[in-house]
């Protein structure tokens, strides 16, 4: 696994007011282009456009800390369970 990826244990509190996106994906530990898809598929899902420039609060970090958890990794193949 990949251990600089976020985890909701792991996932050291911010202690800044806001958050750019590029700050928000290094604490989180993803990168960017993933930042933006979990945005797209959580937030901007409404036909309204992803602004240009998104700032984040330590209670957004949480909550897509929670969505990074529950985001497949595209890298990673899923093996059949065995019976």
């Amino acid at each position: 696994p990949n251990s600089k990826r976020a985890t909701m244990h792991n996932l050291k509190m911010p202690v800044k007011q806001l958050y750019n996106e590029r700050e928000a994906s290094d604490v989180l530990g993803i990168a960017l282009p993933l930042l933006h898809t979990i945005l797209d598929n959580h937030i901007f899902n409404d036909g309204i456009p992803r602004p240009g420039n998104v700032e984040f609060t330590s209670s957004d970090l949480l909550m897509i800390a929670y969505w990074v958890e529950k985001t497949p990794m595209e890298n990673v193949v899923a093996m059949p369970m065995r019976n």
